[in-house]
């Protein structure tokens, strides 16, 4: 089984802000592939469903963004899973220009205290990433009131436009690995 893991906050108020792209990529995979109604299991809400010859489990924590790992305790139990070949974990990036999109083997948290906190979970950095840019913090503003903020119209119009384009990324992950998705997709 593969586990495509998107880092959000719950609640209305976050859902336009730059913090949630995860849940967006993660909701559009569960439209495109017509995957059922997330349910809650656990600290998350998950779905999942087939996409070619491998089951997808579509992961949604319901944890608030710093606090992501108490969500991969439950992935554990799932037979044969291993984070370094089974995970991607879907994050907004705010050192990215709008629209960028950086698969990763592995690697640092490099701030985003989401991926801290999945890494901390499975005491790893060993699984495969994928940042989407949602703007660079301007100079002078606060990096939690920047990604906790609404993206302007346009900017969010050029990560909506990206999301078919990154429901084919995954798929390719899901087949051929990261390297493949990122020699693809990286922009």
């Amino acid at each position: 089984m593969k586990v495509v893991m998107g880092l959000g906050n719950p609640g209305p108020e976050y859902d336009a802000t730059r913090h949630n792209v995860g849940w967006w990529v993660v909701d559009r995979l569960a439209y495109d592939w017509g995957f059922g109604s997330f349910q809650r299991e656990g600290r998350a809400l998950v779905t999942e469903g087939p996409v070619g010859e491998e089951t997808v489990r579509l992961v949604k924590p319901t944890t608030y963004m710093n606090r992501s790992g108490l969500a991969v305790g439950a992935l554990a139990a799932i037979e044969g899973f291993d984070p370094s070949r089974d995970l991607i974990v879907v994050v907004d990036d705010a050192t990215l220009d709008v629209g960028r999109v950086r698969f990763r083997p592995e690697g640092s948290a490099g701030g985003h205290n989401g991926l801290k906190s999945v890494s901390g979970a499975l005491q790893s950095i060993g699984f495969a990433r994928l940042r989407i840019g949602v703007g660079t913090r301007p100079e002078g503003v606060d990096l939690a009131d920047w990604v906790l903020s609404p993206m302007p119209a346009e900017d969010e119009e050029v990560v909506v436009e990206l999301l078919p384009q990154l429901t084919e990324a995954i798929a390719v992950w899901i087949a051929e690995g990261v390297e493949a998705a990122m020699n693809r997709f990286n922009r």
